[in-house]
């Protein structure tokens, strides 16, 4: 249905599609006057710019803010800009990606411009003759930007210069802070990753210069100070305990005895095989303790120490100190402030990847103008974004030419969607599940978040994950809003998934939504519901029957007592009573069956079918009509919603176009079958079936007084008797 409503100045045309008024978008006044249309009647607000089977460049020119969302003002800025620079806007209602040239507008200075940019790309690609120009022509930078040249991007290849010095600090910079890919498909280095390695160079040279100017005091045996601090480390815990001992002689005289080894402890290594490596021989003191006394370092050294002591010697006393034959507490303490502050200027080193360069190429980077020569690069690159911009922006027209009204047709309105023709954006592919085909499928990024909102859309969800090889898995959600959903569709069920691309996936249902799908399932569910019960009810019992003698047994056997078999006599008046009881079960059974069946009879022909009808209605009307309520308000925006867009109506999915969305397995026209099943369950036999019929239809007779009529006579003759003459009377008792 179609209707004319004006907005502004400019005359609107509305068709109505599940349920709400969406406008029209025809011609190229139609995107003249977009901006005037009140938002209140687009269909979407925004939506995400992944999750769609929508190019995902276009949709990354279109977002200008990069923030991931595509918004209404960012549609209405796309569609002013190529209304501005396109001679004949109604081309973008053609099929293809071809753009004439004749097409731009070369009286827009813009339009000029681009048109100027298109016919140098066609003419670099040898294409000078090509009077139009597609997305394949645009899509490679690569073949349209040479790394010799400046392009705009700001990152400078080695290509750009033919200095070696600021071809090795490129190379240098890469290796150390990794490779940005300039438009000319090369690698290169931008301002970041220039100035983070050379404030990273600075810092490391500073570094080895405060070492440089404190030498004695943090390198004293410059570059081998590194090795001398690692076997200071291994001695400098014994060595302060020996010291720490012979401080505490001389505070007491007597402590001496105590601070030296027990001959107790002598007495227990005697017998033992002794070596420089036996336990307990390194925990003795490094040497005799008395009071103020030197360490020893030549004789009259723990011998598991000796070797240690004589390399810490020669490495590091002798070059610092001099030869000499013993240690002083001051020596040891001048030593150990030495190494102290080489570890604590350790500490202070830059952790950076320009650490590992030779330090001498690397000052001679920071002496030069390297810096200054390489920024200058970048920024003459920079300067060179108008040729660029000029390249993106043909790109950004032929991108919409192909692709912005199709993204108008699923976001000013739905008419992709309910139009039928093709599907819209938000349509990922087909399920295959369950003898039916899902159309409505959407990529979900978050199940447990997606599902929670999609709950609300009040239309029967199946979410599957959906695996294929050689791709990454993806998560999906189905609407199912045809047929009838038995008790099979669980998870673990099995199906097909066929993308947009025609590719197949394995889909396994990882959870499931329930809502009604039609009328007719909700019709037939409280039979169903009845018939599920009652076989819980007799699986439970028999389970619990099962069980019962499963335990008796058990507990017999446990005893080791056989059960008892009965001896006892067959009672005949017990049984009788129980043929009693169940032919009185029947009879009533029976007798109130013969009474509703009598009281069928009584009613006219035509009147017995309502009847039925009645009863059925008054069984299944409370489930069909909750079911056709929930029906009519089926919802898309939940569904759309949960995937990060702003729906902005109350997008139907009644009855009729739910049906449409969802195929359900039925014989194509002029199929032909054979009614023969060798595998057929066995159907009972028919002469017990009619004697069954006839036995109820004689007792409903019975109770009907269908045979009145053939016992009437005889009971009038019998009660007249008494009216005829005796000798007749007396003939006839004779």
């Amino acid at each position: 249905m179609r209707s004319s409503l004006v907005t502004g100045s400019y005359p609107w045309r509305f068709f109505r599609s599940g349920g709400f008024d969406q406008v029209q978008i025809e011609n190229a006044d139609d995107l003249r006057h977009l901006a005037e249309l009140d938002q209140k009647l687009w269909s979407v607000l925004a939506c995400p710019t992944v999750g769609l089977e929508f190019d995902p460049r276009t949709l990354a020119l279109l977002d200008n803010d990069g923030d991931g969302r595509i918004r209404a003002p960012e549609i209405i800025r796309a569609v002013r800009w190529v209304i501005k620079v396109l001679k004949a806007p109604d081309i973008l209602f053609e099929e293809g990606d071809r753009l004439p040239l004749e097409a731009i507008n070369h009286e827009d200075e813009e339009g000029a411009k681009l048109l100027a940019t298109a016919e140098q790309i066609l003419q670099y690609l040898g294409k000078g003759n090509a009077d139009v120009i597609t997305i394949e022509d645009v899509s490679d930078t690569t073949q349209l930007f040479t790394p010799d040249h400046y392009n705009g991007d700001g990152i400078i290849p080695v290509q750009l210069t033919n200095d070696e010095t600021l071809i090795q600090a490129i190379g240098h910079i890469m290796a150390c802070y990794g490779e940005q890919m300039d438009r000319s498909g090369q690698p290169g280095i931008n301002q970041n990753t220039l100035d983070q390695f050379f404030n990273d160079a600075h810092a490391l040279s500073d570094w080895l210069a405060k070492a440089e100017l404190s030498s004695q005091d943090i390198l004293p045996l410059g570059e081998s100070t590194a090795a001398a601090a690692d076997l200071f480390a291994l001695i400098q815990a014994k060595v302060d305990d020996f010291f720490t001992r012979c401080q505490l002689a001389v505070f007491d005289e007597k402590a001496a005895v105590s601070l030296n080894p027990a001959d107790e402890l002598y007495q227990s290594l005697a017998n033992q095989q002794l070596h420089d490596k036996t336990e307990g021989v390194a925990a003795l003191p490094l040497a005799l303790v008395g009071p103020g006394k030197d360490l020893p370092l030549n004789e009259g050294v723990n011998p598991a120490w000796s070797d240690l002591i004589q390399r810490f010697k020669a490495d590091v006393i002798l070059p610092i100190l001099g030869d000499c034959d013993v240690l002083s507490l001051q020596s040891w303490s001048d030593l150990s402030a030495r190494f102290t502050s080489f570890r604590q200027w350790m500490q202070e080193k830059p952790d950076s990847p320009v650490a590992s360069m030779d330090i001498m190429e690397l000052r001679g980077l920071l002496a030069g103008n390297v810096y200054e020569a390489l920024a200058d690069l970048i920024q003459r690159d920079l300067n060179a974004e108008t040729a660029a911009e000029l390249v993106e922006g043909v790109e950004r027209l032929t991108r919409y030419n192909r692709d912005l009204v199709v993204l108008l047709k699923n976001y000013v309105n739905l008419s992709d969607f309910y139009g039928g023709k093709r599907k819209a954006i938000f349509q990922a592919g087909t399920l295959y599940l369950d003898q039916r085909s899902c159309e409505l499928c959407l990529r979900v990024s978050d199940l447990d978040r997606h599902s929670q909102q999609a709950s609300l859309s009040g239309a029967y969800l199946v979410y599957c994950q959906c695996t294929r090889l050689g791709e990454s898995p993806m998560t999906i959600v189905a609407a199912m809003t045809g047929g009838d959903a038995d008790d099979m569709m669980v998870v673990g069920r099995n199906g097909v998934f066929y993308d947009r691309h025609g590719r197949d996936w394995h889909a396994s249902v990882v959870k499931v939504i329930e809502n009604p799908i039609s009328v007719r399932q909700a019709f037939w569910s409280p039979y169903k519901r009845i018939a599920r019960m009652i076989g819980e009810q007799i699986q439970k019992f028999a389970a619990a029957k099962d069980k019962a003698v499963e335990d008796r047994s058990s507990a017999s056997l446990a005893e080791g007592v056989k059960p008892a078999v009965s001896a006892q006599a067959f009672d005949i008046a017990k049984f009788a009573g129980i043929f009693a009881a169940v032919g009185l079960a029947f009879g009533a059974l029976g007798t109130a069956l013969a009474a509703i069946v009598s009281s069928l009879l009584q009613l006219p022909l035509w009147q017995i079918p309502l009847v039925f009808i009645i009863i059925m209605l008054l069984i299944s009307g409370p489930s069909m009509l909750l079911a056709s309520l929930k029906l009519r308000k089926r919802n898309l925006g939940p569904l759309l919603d949960a995937n990060g867009w702003a729906v902005n109506t109350r997008a139907r999915i009644n009855i009729p176009f739910g049906g449409s969305l969802t195929g359900v397995a039925s014989l194509p026209k002029g199929a032909k079958r054979t009614h023969y099943d060798p595998f057929a369950d066995q159907k009972s036999p028919k002469w017990i079936i009619a004697i069954f019929l006839l036995l109820i239809l004689a007792g409903v007779g019975y109770f009907a007084g269908w045979f009145e009529p053939l016992l009437t006579p005889i009971t009038t003759e019998v009660s007249n008797l008494d009216r005829l003459p005796a000798e007749v009377v007396n003939e006839v008792s004779e």
